[in-house]
């Protein structure tokens, strides 16, 4: 069933954000991945794969495959979990390589090439080199993910990956700011309930009786 709850796009990272596709947003986990609809659904929210083609591998999917391909993500999600538990806060070096072949594997299952495309339809500029992907089967579904995940481990310093504070949170992040001092994965989320919380620890000392 696809989750009505709006997914959380908070980590300043793709590859987070897909560990971040379950979570607890307020009192219970949610997961964005439950099943072969939520996957697309959330797939969708990302901007990771166009509706067209989205809405072109549902009406060809056979029975059971997407629920099998949901199925799928959610094992590649909780395997790069513990890779980016394992290795945050730590600079990355050759020394992971073996870990990350079942990235590689899937990597190689990608078919991408570069077309030369016109500017959108009823505006003028130039032509432009383009990237572009061959959806063959809703397996392919599962490689603007492996991308966003490879991306993380190449281009982001690990020792900047936190997770929130929150108490209950398990959302992680990218720490992008100029101090990386980042402490929340938002503060509409966790930072003003910390901030709530202190205020009213703050109250209830001031307000006890003397010794």
């Amino acid at each position: 069933m696809t989750q009505s709850t709006p997914a959380l796009f908070l980590a300043d990272s793709a590859g987070l954000d897909f560990l971040n596709s379950v979570a607890t947003p307020t009192d219970a986990v949610v997961d964005w991945l439950e099943d072969g609809e939520s996957l697309l659904d959330w797939l969708r929210q990302a901007d990771m794969v166009p509706e067209q083609v989205l809405a072109d591998l549902r009406e060809r999917a056979l029975p059971g495959e997407l629920e099998r391909l949901a199925a799928q993500a959610r094992t590649l999600r909780e395997w790069f979990r513990g890779f980016v538990t394992e290795h945050r806060g730590h600079p990355l070096t050759e020394s992971v390589l073996p870990q990350l072949d079942p990235l590689n594997e899937l990597l190689e299952l990608d078919r991408r090439y570069s077309a030369i495309a016109g500017p959108p339809a009823g505006t003028e500029g130039p032509l432009t080199l383009t990237d572009r992907r061959r959806w063959n089967s809703p397996d392919t579904l599962l490689l603007p993910i492996a991308q966003a995940m490879a991306e993380l481990i190449c281009d982001q310093d690990f020792t900047h990956i936190k997770s929130c504070e929150g108490p209950t949170c398990t959302l992680l992040f990218a720490d992008r700011t100029r101090g990386r001092g980042r402490r929340w994965c938002s503060m509409s989320l966790c930072g003003n309930r910390a901030k709530q919380a202190a205020h009213r620890r703050r109250h209830r000392a001031a307000s006890a009786p003397p010794g």
